[in-house]
């Protein structure tokens, strides 16, 4: 399996399916591990990154999950090509800026992935569709397991596992998913919710992690301890938060429609029109504009049929995947023109939003009058 195969394919997390799929898109469940008697990577020289990589590589690639897989040197992938992975949250920002003495392997579902010397000497993570924190973690901890049966990993009886930051130090583990979220930001409680959940313990950031802006109204809502909680204590704890983000975001959409719902019907009908006829278009404005139609189709306005095209823009209209897309160098200029384009290209068989059933929710037969000055 090569880069080739890995851009044709959008990925088993990427389809939209699983438990409470039109809020919750992915689950995530990382595992961070280290070899013992080994520097960690951020202090280990190049010759001893590269012993480290030659003894760990082997050892995924044999796994019965890794059958078929895309294995490969960090120094052998373009940067172009490692932006798509980071892009598709198969490896991190901070992995996609190593070269000699790492690398990853991922399944061909990329639903696994694998890197190996990034801030620890391995990060495993498994990544599944809708709210399935348990099933993430069943799997990625049939990997802990069968690799540390053949490798020996750096752990302390009383910390438990070791890692290169404190924060980690414990479990290893990072749970997280990501959140549709635009119901929050449009009725303006987004703020109110980030502040409860960073009260309980818990980290929420933006698209692509620590420091990123939560662009098309995605959140990643994760655990922040790793140390004397046990790894099924976390994940039912965290899942009981999402859910009852769920509901908060379902109250929000409810509220929309009851109360601001010439707001909701302009918003879902500002962003079709500008998506529709825009011939330049911005990445971060491409994704704020596909949230709102991925909310239309949400609440009804669009086909359910029209979901997955929405999703796959989300990704196909970033930078690298346009650039990769196209096989040759764009200029930020040429990739907004280009994402203007495709997204044009794929809404031509979208039928125009019908906000009838949000009329008929709002207690409203049909859509209000415009007023007049007479």
């Amino acid at each position: 399996m090569n880069i080739a195969n890995v851009l044709a394919t959008g990925g088993e997390w990427l389809r939209g399916e699983g438990p409470h799929h039109q809020i919750v898109i992915s689950s995530r469940v990382r595992l961070a591990r280290n070899l013992q008697q080994r520097a960690f990577p951020g202090w280990a020289k190049k010759a001893e990154r590269t012993q480290i990589l030659e003894q760990i590589k082997p050892r995924i690639e044999e796994l019965t999950e890794m059958q078929d897989s895309f294995s490969e040197q960090l120094q052998d992938l373009s940067a172009l090509e490692k932006q798509v992975l980071v892009e598709r949250h198969l490896i991190s920002r901070e992995h996609a800026a190593k070269s000699v003495g790492s690398a990853v392997v991922m399944n061909r579902k990329q639903t696994l992935s694998i890197m190996i010397n990034e801030e620890d000497h391995l990060r495993m993570q498994s990544i599944r569709s809708g709210l399935q924190l348990k099933a993430a973690y069943k799997l990625v901890d049939k990997i802990d397991s069968a690799l540390e049966s053949k490798l020996e990993f750096a752990f302390d009886t009383r910390l438990g596992y070791l890692t290169a930051c404190p924060t980690n130090v414990g479990t290893g583990m990072r749970a997280s998913a990501m959140l549709h979220l635009p119901g929050l930001v449009l009725s303006e409680m987004i703020n109110q919710v980030i502040q409860a959940v960073n009260k309980i313990g818990l980290a929420v950031r933006g698209l692509y992690g620590e420091g990123t802006e939560a662009m098309g109204n995605l959140f990643q809502i994760s655990n922040q301890t790793t140390l004397g909680e046990k790894e099924d204590e976390i994940i039912t704890r965290l899942s009981k938060v999402i859910e009852t983000i769920i509901e908060k975001e379902h109250d929000a959409r409810q509220m929309l429609i009851q109360k601001k719902s010439n707001t909701l019907w302009d918003q879902i009908g500002r962003a079709y029109g500008i998506l529709t006829f825009a011939h330049a278009m911005s990445s971060k404005e491409a994704l704020n504009l596909l949230s709102i139609i991925k909310l239309g189709v949400d609440l009804g306005a669009f086909p359910e049929d029209r979901r997955l095209p929405i999703d796959e823009l989300f990704i196909e209209t970033q930078p690298a995947h346009l650039q990769k897309s196209s096989q040759q160098k764009l200029t930020a200029e040429e990739r907004d023109h280009l994402r203007a384009q495709i997204i044009r290209e794929r809404l031509r068989v979208f039928p125009k939003p019908d906000i009838s059933k949000l009329a008929r929710e709002a207690g409203d037969g049909s859509p209000p009058e415009p007023k007049t000055n007479e």
